[in-house]
Protein backbone atom coordinates (compact mmCIF):
# COMPACT_ATOMS: atom_id res chain seq x y z
CA UNK A 1 0.00 0.00 0.00
CA UNK A 2 2.82 2.42 0.83
CA UNK A 3 4.50 1.94 -2.55
CA UNK A 4 1.19 2.38 -4.39
CA UNK A 5 0.41 5.62 -2.62
CA UNK A 6 3.89 6.94 -3.22
CA UNK A 7 3.60 6.34 -6.96
CA UNK A 8 0.24 8.09 -7.05
CA UNK A 9 1.66 11.05 -5.20
CA UNK A 10 4.43 11.20 -7.76
CA UNK A 11 1.88 11.14 -10.59
CA UNK A 12 -0.05 13.99 -9.03
CA UNK A 13 3.10 15.95 -8.33
CA UNK A 14 4.38 15.57 -11.89
CA UNK A 15 1.38 17.53 -13.15
CA UNK A 16 2.35 20.49 -11.01
CA UNK A 17 0.11 22.70 -8.92
CA UNK A 18 -2.49 24.41 -11.08
CA UNK A 19 -3.85 27.72 -9.89
CA UNK A 20 -7.21 29.20 -10.75
CA UNK A 21 -10.71 27.82 -10.85
CA UNK A 22 -12.59 26.59 -13.92
CA UNK A 23 -16.24 25.56 -13.96
CA UNK A 24 -17.62 22.90 -11.64
CA UNK A 25 -15.42 19.82 -11.56
CA UNK A 26 -12.17 21.43 -12.80
CA UNK A 27 -9.66 23.28 -10.65
CA UNK A 28 -7.54 24.50 -13.55
CA UNK A 29 -7.58 27.51 -15.86
CA UNK A 30 -10.09 26.82 -18.59
CA UNK A 31 -10.09 29.98 -20.70
CA UNK A 32 -7.31 29.14 -23.13
CA UNK A 33 -5.08 26.19 -23.88
CA UNK A 34 -1.35 26.74 -23.70
CA UNK A 35 -0.89 24.20 -26.48
CA UNK A 36 -2.32 25.03 -29.91
CA UNK A 37 -1.38 21.77 -31.65
CA UNK A 38 -4.24 19.69 -32.95
CA UNK A 39 -4.38 15.96 -33.36
CA UNK A 40 -7.85 15.08 -32.12
CA UNK A 41 -10.58 13.02 -33.74
CA UNK A 42 -14.26 13.43 -32.92
CA UNK A 43 -16.52 10.40 -32.79
CA UNK A 44 -19.88 9.36 -31.37
CA UNK A 45 -21.32 6.23 -29.79
CA UNK A 46 -23.67 4.29 -32.04
CA UNK A 47 -26.38 4.56 -29.36
CA UNK A 48 -25.92 8.34 -29.17
CA UNK A 49 -26.63 8.44 -32.89
CA UNK A 50 -29.74 6.36 -32.29
CA UNK A 51 -28.44 3.38 -34.26
CA UNK A 52 -27.01 0.90 -31.80
CA UNK A 53 -25.92 -2.34 -33.45
CA UNK A 54 -27.01 -0.95 -36.83
CA UNK A 55 -24.53 -0.85 -39.70
CA UNK A 56 -26.38 2.15 -41.16
CA UNK A 57 -24.86 4.28 -38.37
CA UNK A 58 -21.96 5.38 -40.60
CA UNK A 59 -24.25 7.10 -43.08
CA UNK A 60 -25.67 9.26 -40.29
CA UNK A 61 -22.23 9.86 -38.80
CA UNK A 62 -21.04 11.17 -42.16
CA UNK A 63 -23.90 13.67 -42.27
CA UNK A 64 -23.15 14.78 -38.72
CA UNK A 65 -19.57 15.52 -39.76
CA UNK A 66 -17.56 13.38 -37.37
CA UNK A 67 -14.55 11.11 -37.91
CA UNK A 68 -15.81 7.80 -36.63
CA UNK A 69 -18.21 5.74 -34.56
CA UNK A 70 -17.78 3.74 -31.37
CA UNK A 71 -19.78 0.61 -32.16
CA UNK A 72 -21.44 -1.90 -29.86
CA UNK A 73 -20.38 -5.52 -29.65
CA UNK A 74 -23.95 -6.63 -29.08
CA UNK A 75 -27.28 -5.98 -27.42
CA UNK A 76 -29.42 -8.27 -25.31
CA UNK A 77 -31.54 -8.86 -28.41
CA UNK A 78 -28.47 -9.39 -30.63
CA UNK A 79 -26.06 -11.17 -28.32
CA UNK A 80 -24.03 -12.65 -31.18
CA UNK A 81 -23.81 -9.57 -33.41
CA UNK A 82 -20.29 -8.34 -34.10
CA UNK A 83 -18.93 -11.81 -33.38
CA UNK A 84 -20.12 -12.86 -36.84
CA UNK A 85 -17.41 -12.51 -39.53
CA UNK A 86 -19.97 -11.39 -42.12
CA UNK A 87 -21.09 -8.56 -39.81
CA UNK A 88 -17.49 -7.50 -39.23
CA UNK A 89 -16.97 -7.29 -42.96
CA UNK A 90 -20.19 -5.34 -43.44
CA UNK A 91 -19.10 -2.77 -40.85
CA UNK A 92 -15.64 -2.40 -42.35
CA UNK A 93 -17.10 -1.88 -45.81
CA UNK A 94 -19.69 0.63 -44.59
CA UNK A 95 -17.09 2.58 -42.63
CA UNK A 96 -14.82 2.75 -45.68
CA UNK A 97 -17.69 3.78 -47.95
CA UNK A 98 -18.54 6.77 -45.77
CA UNK A 99 -14.95 7.69 -44.85
CA UNK A 100 -15.41 6.71 -41.20
CA UNK A 101 -13.20 5.02 -38.63
CA UNK A 102 -14.03 2.68 -35.74
CA UNK A 103 -12.03 3.90 -32.73
CA UNK A 104 -13.40 1.39 -30.23
CA UNK A 105 -15.97 -1.28 -29.50
CA UNK A 106 -18.19 -0.97 -26.42
CA UNK A 107 -19.71 -3.80 -24.44
CA UNK A 108 -22.60 -1.84 -22.95
CA UNK A 109 -24.50 -5.00 -22.08
CA UNK A 110 -22.08 -5.54 -19.22
CA UNK A 111 -24.40 -3.08 -17.46
CA UNK A 112 -27.12 -5.76 -17.56
CA UNK A 113 -25.04 -8.93 -17.43
CA UNK A 114 -22.12 -7.71 -15.30
CA UNK A 115 -18.55 -8.89 -15.24
CA UNK A 116 -18.79 -9.07 -11.45
CA UNK A 117 -21.68 -11.53 -11.67
CA UNK A 118 -21.99 -15.28 -12.14
CA UNK A 119 -23.29 -15.25 -15.70
CA UNK A 120 -20.53 -16.75 -17.85
CA UNK A 121 -21.63 -14.74 -20.87
CA UNK A 122 -20.02 -11.53 -19.56
CA UNK A 123 -16.46 -12.84 -19.53
CA UNK A 124 -17.05 -14.66 -22.82
CA UNK A 125 -18.21 -11.42 -24.45
CA UNK A 126 -14.98 -9.71 -23.46
CA UNK A 127 -12.96 -12.58 -24.86
CA UNK A 128 -15.07 -12.54 -28.03
CA UNK A 129 -14.57 -8.80 -28.36
CA UNK A 130 -10.80 -9.19 -28.28
CA UNK A 131 -11.13 -11.54 -31.26
CA UNK A 132 -13.42 -9.08 -33.04
CA UNK A 133 -10.97 -6.23 -32.45
CA UNK A 134 -8.12 -8.35 -33.72
CA UNK A 135 -10.06 -9.15 -36.90
CA UNK A 136 -11.18 -5.56 -37.47
CA UNK A 137 -7.93 -3.84 -36.39
CA UNK A 138 -9.61 -1.97 -33.54
CA UNK A 139 -7.45 -1.33 -30.49
CA UNK A 140 -9.84 -0.33 -27.67
CA UNK A 141 -12.65 -2.18 -25.89
CA UNK A 142 -14.90 -0.18 -23.56
CA UNK A 143 -15.91 -2.25 -20.54
CA UNK A 144 -19.01 -0.71 -18.95
CA UNK A 145 -19.50 -0.83 -15.16
CA UNK A 146 -22.84 0.85 -14.51
CA UNK A 147 -26.32 -0.23 -13.39
CA UNK A 148 -26.08 -3.92 -12.42
CA UNK A 149 -22.36 -3.83 -13.17
CA UNK A 150 -21.50 -0.94 -10.85
CA UNK A 151 -18.50 -1.73 -8.64
CA UNK A 152 -18.37 1.57 -6.73
CA UNK A 153 -18.29 0.77 -3.00
CA UNK A 154 -18.47 -2.94 -3.83
CA UNK A 155 -15.21 -4.59 -2.65
CA UNK A 156 -16.41 -8.12 -3.38
CA UNK A 157 -17.57 -7.18 -6.87
CA UNK A 158 -14.26 -5.41 -7.50
CA UNK A 159 -12.32 -8.50 -6.41
CA UNK A 160 -14.26 -10.64 -8.87
CA UNK A 161 -13.65 -8.16 -11.68
CA UNK A 162 -9.93 -8.03 -10.92
CA UNK A 163 -9.66 -11.82 -11.10
CA UNK A 164 -11.52 -11.95 -14.41
CA UNK A 165 -9.41 -9.15 -15.87
CA UNK A 166 -6.29 -11.08 -14.84
CA UNK A 167 -7.55 -13.98 -16.96
CA UNK A 168 -8.48 -11.77 -19.92
CA UNK A 169 -5.52 -9.39 -19.94
CA UNK A 170 -2.92 -11.75 -21.47
CA UNK A 171 -5.14 -12.39 -24.50
CA UNK A 172 -5.78 -8.65 -24.88
CA UNK A 173 -2.09 -7.83 -24.56
CA UNK A 174 -1.15 -10.40 -27.19
CA UNK A 175 -3.71 -8.89 -29.60
CA UNK A 176 -2.54 -5.34 -28.85
CA UNK A 177 -5.97 -4.44 -27.49
CA UNK A 178 -6.72 -2.27 -24.45
CA UNK A 179 -9.46 -3.28 -22.01
CA UNK A 180 -10.68 0.16 -20.92
CA UNK A 181 -12.75 0.55 -17.76
CA UNK A 182 -15.58 3.09 -17.76
CA UNK A 183 -17.20 3.36 -14.34
CA UNK A 184 -18.25 5.57 -11.47
CA UNK A 185 -14.88 5.00 -9.82
CA UNK A 186 -12.48 7.78 -8.89
CA UNK A 187 -9.02 8.08 -10.42
CA UNK A 188 -7.50 6.50 -7.31
CA UNK A 189 -9.87 3.55 -7.51
CA UNK A 190 -9.11 3.03 -11.20
CA UNK A 191 -5.39 3.08 -10.44
CA UNK A 192 -5.89 0.50 -7.71
CA UNK A 193 -7.55 -1.92 -10.15
CA UNK A 194 -4.86 -1.33 -12.78
CA UNK A 195 -2.13 -2.13 -10.27
CA UNK A 196 -3.91 -5.19 -8.91
CA UNK A 197 -4.38 -6.67 -12.38
CA UNK A 198 -0.80 -5.80 -13.26
CA UNK A 199 -1.13 -5.69 -17.04
CA UNK A 200 -0.50 -2.86 -19.51
CA UNK A 201 -3.65 -4.02 -21.33
CA UNK A 202 -5.86 -2.55 -18.59
CA UNK A 203 -6.68 1.10 -19.21
CA UNK A 204 -9.26 3.74 -18.31
CA UNK A 205 -12.04 4.96 -20.59
CA UNK A 206 -12.51 8.42 -19.09
CA UNK A 207 -15.96 10.00 -19.27
CA UNK A 208 -15.71 13.65 -18.24
CA UNK A 209 -19.46 14.02 -17.66
CA UNK A 210 -19.77 10.98 -15.45
CA UNK A 211 -16.83 12.09 -13.34
CA UNK A 212 -18.22 15.59 -12.94
CA UNK A 213 -21.61 14.15 -11.97
CA UNK A 214 -19.92 12.16 -9.19
CA UNK A 215 -18.25 15.33 -7.91
CA UNK A 216 -14.69 14.45 -8.90
CA UNK A 217 -12.21 17.11 -9.95
CA UNK A 218 -12.16 16.21 -13.64
CA UNK A 219 -8.97 18.00 -14.64
CA UNK A 220 -7.04 16.76 -11.61
CA UNK A 221 -8.18 13.22 -12.35
CA UNK A 222 -7.07 13.44 -15.96
CA UNK A 223 -3.61 14.47 -14.79
CA UNK A 224 -3.52 11.69 -12.19
CA UNK A 225 -4.39 9.13 -14.86
CA UNK A 226 -1.69 10.25 -17.29
CA UNK A 227 -0.59 7.29 -19.37
CA UNK A 228 -3.61 5.22 -18.37
CA UNK A 229 -6.43 6.94 -20.30
CA UNK A 230 -6.82 5.35 -23.71
CA UNK A 231 -9.91 7.24 -24.92
CA UNK A 232 -12.40 9.88 -23.74
CA UNK A 233 -16.16 10.27 -23.73
CA UNK A 234 -17.40 13.84 -24.17
CA UNK A 235 -20.56 14.46 -22.16
CA UNK A 236 -22.58 17.25 -20.59
CA UNK A 237 -25.54 16.28 -18.45
CA UNK A 238 -27.08 19.76 -18.57
CA UNK A 239 -27.28 20.90 -22.21
CA UNK A 240 -25.64 20.70 -25.60
CA UNK A 241 -21.89 21.25 -25.40
CA UNK A 242 -20.82 24.78 -24.62
CA UNK A 243 -24.18 25.67 -23.08
CA UNK A 244 -24.07 23.36 -20.09
CA UNK A 245 -21.71 22.97 -17.14
CA UNK A 246 -18.84 20.98 -18.65
CA UNK A 247 -15.74 23.13 -19.08
CA UNK A 248 -14.33 21.63 -22.26
CA UNK A 249 -11.53 24.23 -22.63
CA UNK A 250 -10.29 23.18 -19.18
CA UNK A 251 -10.49 19.53 -20.23
CA UNK A 252 -8.38 20.41 -23.28
CA UNK A 253 -5.77 22.03 -21.05
CA UNK A 254 -5.58 18.90 -18.90
CA UNK A 255 -5.20 16.76 -22.02
CA UNK A 256 -2.37 19.01 -23.17
CA UNK A 257 -0.65 18.55 -19.82
CA UNK A 258 -0.64 14.75 -20.13
CA UNK A 259 0.15 14.80 -23.85
CA UNK A 260 -3.11 13.19 -24.91
CA UNK A 261 -4.01 13.28 -28.57
CA UNK A 262 -6.63 10.95 -29.94
CA UNK A 263 -10.35 10.30 -29.87
CA UNK A 264 -13.02 12.29 -28.08
CA UNK A 265 -16.22 10.27 -28.48
CA UNK A 266 -19.53 12.03 -27.92
CA UNK A 267 -22.00 10.28 -25.63
CA UNK A 268 -24.92 12.64 -25.78
CA UNK A 269 -27.37 13.12 -22.93
CA UNK A 270 -29.27 16.23 -23.99
CA UNK A 271 -30.71 16.27 -27.52
CA UNK A 272 -32.86 19.42 -27.63
CA UNK A 273 -32.34 19.82 -31.39
CA UNK A 274 -33.10 16.20 -32.22
CA UNK A 275 -30.58 13.41 -32.65
CA UNK A 276 -28.89 14.50 -35.87
CA UNK A 277 -28.83 18.25 -35.26
CA UNK A 278 -27.78 17.95 -31.62
CA UNK A 279 -24.88 15.69 -32.56
CA UNK A 280 -23.88 18.06 -35.36
CA UNK A 281 -24.01 21.04 -32.98
CA UNK A 282 -21.92 19.21 -30.37
CA UNK A 283 -19.36 18.09 -32.95
CA UNK A 284 -18.97 21.58 -34.37
CA UNK A 285 -18.46 22.95 -30.87
CA UNK A 286 -15.83 20.35 -30.01
CA UNK A 287 -13.91 20.96 -33.26
CA UNK A 288 -13.16 24.50 -32.11
CA UNK A 289 -11.45 23.28 -28.95
CA UNK A 290 -10.14 19.89 -30.10
CA UNK A 291 -8.96 20.48 -33.69
CA UNK A 292 -7.67 17.76 -35.99
CA UNK A 293 -4.06 17.30 -36.94
CA UNK A 294 -3.12 19.70 -39.72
Amino acid sequence: MKNRLTRREMMIGSAGVIAGIGLAGCTCPGSKSTCSAGGFKIGACDWTLGKQADVRVFELAKRVGIDGVQISLNTLEKQMYMQKPEMQQAYLEAAKKHGMEIPSIAIGELNNIPLKGNDLRAEQWVSDCIDVCDAMQVKVILLAFFMKGDIKDDPRGTDIVVEKLKRLAPKAKKAGVSLAIESWLSAEEHLDIIERVGSPAIKVYYDVGNSQLKGYDVCKEIRMLAGHIVEFHAKDYDDVYGKGSMNFPAVRKAMDDIGYRGWLVMEGVKMPLGTEESNRYDAEYLRKIFPPKV
